[in-house]
């Protein structure tokens, strides 16, 4: 009779001392080539599978049925990317961890010393395929926790995902944040505390994320919620995030003056291989990948985007941060595309 495989067991302190040294100057890099020129896409965020596990009352960017996007498909697309000078790709979906190759997808674009990331539910993972994950070469790794208890608007909540939580503080060489939200029909706004508590506690950051409107637009928090969320900021160690108040004008109800970069200095990659602003805003300018060039790029770097000042994705407008002191956006006025029904809200953190 075959024996079982012994357990995998947690990976040395000293890996991931080296781990997370090689992974800083990597980062340094990066954002010292992006205020060095502007012709290159400093993220990218990519589709490999559009079907969830999941079915999350406030958010319609995944269905039940879409089949994985091939992995030969998928080498184009990062490669594309590289050839566009691309520093961050990250995965998401959909659930990434659905596809049957993630872990190839994950080499190649480390093979192009790109940065790795990733945003998953969590639900998928073992201590196994965490450490696929390592070998792969992932980066950083995000899970949103929407509650304590799961409920009629979300079943990702700490109750069911804690093991899963615990299996990463032993087994993870890769960056972890748990990313907490308030606003948007979450029914109890002390739970983020709980949430980002726990994560703080098992070793990961921590971040605060605010669920926009249907279209990805402003919705200003409830003074309850304001007060959660003004807490937990003082979670957030001094990262990328922090070098903005993006989101603090958002939970008090006010616009932001800000030069969004989408369509350049980030890039959203649906399943079907076509650049969109972002997850908000698809069908602009909609244009294959293969065929998106430096002058699309430097186009979209000086192009206004009427969505904005109310604009609620974190992501872009932390990208596009990098560029707040120069280049005056002078192009004509980008209508928003405000049929776009999804809700996107993550980034993966930088340590």
């Amino acid at each position: 009779m075959p024996q079982k495989a012994a357990p995998p067991q947690p990976p040395s302190r000293l890996r991931r001392e080296v781990a997370a040294a090689k992974r800083r100057i990597r980062e340094l890099w990066m954002i010292g080539k992006a205020l060095a020129h502007t012709d290159h896409p400093v993220m990218a965020h990519i589709v490999p599978m559009r079907r969830c596990n999941l079915s999350c009352a406030y958010c319609n960017e995944y269905d039940d049925f879409s089949k994985p996007v091939s992995v030969e498909t998928m080498y184009r697309r990062i490669d594309r990317l590289a050839e566009l000078g691309t520093t961050i790709v990250t995965i998401s979906g959909g659930e990434p961890l659905l596809h049957p190759e993630l872990d190839l997808i994950i080499a190649r674009i480390r093979k192009h010393g790109i940065i790795a990331g990733m945003i998953t539910n969590g639900y998928l993972l073992t201590a196994e395929r965490i450490h696929r994950l390592n070998d792969a070469g992932l980066d950083h790794l995000q899970i949103s926790i929407d509650n304590v208890m799961p409920d009629d608007i979300s079943k990702k909540s700490l109750k069911v995902l804690d093991k899963k939580l615990q299996l990463l503080s032993r087994h993870a060489v890769f960056h972890v944040n748990i990313n907490s939200v308030v606003g948007g029909g979450i029914h109890n706004p002390q739970d983020a505390v709980m949430v980002g508590t726990r994560a703080l506690a098992l070793g990961f950051t921590s971040t605060i994320g605010i669920i926009h409107d249907s279209s990805g637009q402003l919705k200003p928090l409830r003074p309850e919620e304001r007060e959660v969320y003004r807490r937990m900021k003082s979670f957030e160690k001094k990262n990328y995030s922090r070098f903005n108040h993006f989101q603090d004008a958002i939970a008090d109800g006010k616009p932001n003056n800000w030069r969004c970069r989408a369509g350049s200095r980030y890039l959203y990659i649906c399943e079907d291989g076509l650049v969109h602003y972002c997850s908000q805003q698809r069908g602009y300018p909609a244009k294959p990948l293969d065929g998106y060039t430096i002058d699309d790029i430097r186009r979209e770097f000086v192009a206004e985007k009427s969505c904005a000042p109310h604009c609620t994705v974190s992501c872009v407008h932390q990208i596009s941060y990098i560029d707040h002191w120069r280049a005056p956006q002078t192009a004509a006025v980008v209508p928003a595309l405000e049929h776009i029904d999804v809700d996107v809200r993550e980034l993966v953190q930088i340590e």
